[in-house]
């Protein structure tokens, strides 16, 4: 099978590899899609702890697929079954993982980074991730290209159940990339009386603007806490989503919301400067600062069920695919910034 091996920063090969041999409890998956996501841009720029020096490994644990074998033990799965999955697979010994928390999981393995993911022809899924619970189905009235991005929209569901997203909220969503226009389908769907995204360029706060935004800020040319107070009446939003890496962004989140605000850091900083947080705001206006990572099995599915149950479109978030043997001028086209979503796209068989 063909395959996209990173070998190391900087390299990424495609190259034709066995395909994989499923025992009895594991799933052969046929890929139909798979995502690119700024994990994988990362990698491929600076490698993983996770990922040994000499050792290849297949990126990609954003995908799609549909069963080509299944092994003897599977139950719940069959061949001709399309799934999709959670990437990150708890120990399920742990307390993180007893608490249903697997993306927290201190021994975690995932797709993509400790276990071959989604850039190449065929995935082996493992017995220990069907048995605790990483592999969905997708149902039929979700395109392949739609349920390859619903991993990073579960990470933003996960965030927006950390503060509570309500009817009752003004929300500000600093960066209109794909992670911010996931946040503000699901702010929407939430019910936020205003939803409010920022960003320096004006093609992606267009989109936003087509997932649902109330209110668009272009901070290239206009002042973000200015437009704020303007659009809260001088109070300050209820909830503050940072989905850019930017440490002066989540310095400023406190001054942007209000009292009894919350705030989601939803975007690390890798090795950046660590910001001042503004204590005072926090304590005086009774400010509550979270962080979220990730998202747990649960979050996982309740987004195929948001998706698959309602009239959402996130075609808009799709912006580029491309074949396989591209996946480098995809990893550019990601990088650059200039669309959204690039998606590795793979043709179906004759049958």
């Amino acid at each position: 099978m063909r395959a996209a091996l990173f070998r190391g920063p900087g390299v990424v090969e495609v190259s034709e590899i066995p395909i994989p041999t499923p025992g009895p409890g594991d799933l052969l998956v046929k890929v139909r899609a798979a995502s690119i996501c700024g994990t994988d841009l990362r990698i491929m720029k600076h490698g993983h702890f996770r990922i040994p020096a000499g050792t290849s490994r297949v990126l990609g644990h954003e995908l799609t697929g549909r069963v080509v074998e299944a092994g003897s033990a599977v139950s719940g799965f069959a061949v001709g079954d399309r799934i999709s999955v959670a990437p990150n697979v708890g120990c399920g010994r742990c307390r993180m993982c007893a608490k249903g928390l697997n993306q927290l999981c201190p021994d975690y393995e995932a797709f993509g980074i400790t276990m071959d993911g989604g850039f190449a022809e065929y995935l082996l899924i493992p017995a220990h991730a069907i048995e605790r619970g990483n592999v969905f189905h997708v149902p039929e009235g979700l395109s392949d290209e739609v349920a390859a991005v619903l991993e990073p929209m579960s990470c933003c569901l996960h965030g927006q159940r950390a503060v509570h997203v309500s009817p009752d909220d003004s929300v500000l969503i600093i960066g209109a990339g794909p992670i911010g226009c996931f946040h503000t389908v699901l702010a929407k769907r939430a019910g936020a009386r205003q939803v409010i995204v920022a960003n320096t360029r004006q093609p992606r706060l267009d989109i936003a603007g087509r997932m649902g935004a109330d209110e668009l800020i272009n901070v290239g040319t206009h002042d973000l806490q200015a437009e704020v107070e303007r659009l809260t009446g001088g109070e300050g939003v209820d909830v503050v989503i940072t989905c850019v890496s930017k440490p002066e962004v989540i310095a400023g989140s406190t001054a942007l919301a209000g009292r009894l605000g919350r705030i989601n850091v939803f975007s690390g900083l890798g090795d950046q400067a660590r910001p001042q947080i503004d204590v005072n705001s926090l304590h005086y206006r009774e400010q509550v600062l979270t962080g979220t990572t990730g998202s747990s099995v649960v979050d996982y599915g309740d987004v195929i069920d948001i998706v698959a149950g309602s009239d959402l479109d996130l075609s808009p978030i799709i912006t580029s695919r491309f074949p396989l043997e591209d996946i480098e001028a995809a990893m550019d086209e990601s990088r650059s910034g200039r669309g959204m979503k690039s998606v590795i796209v793979f043709e179906e068989e004759a049958a």
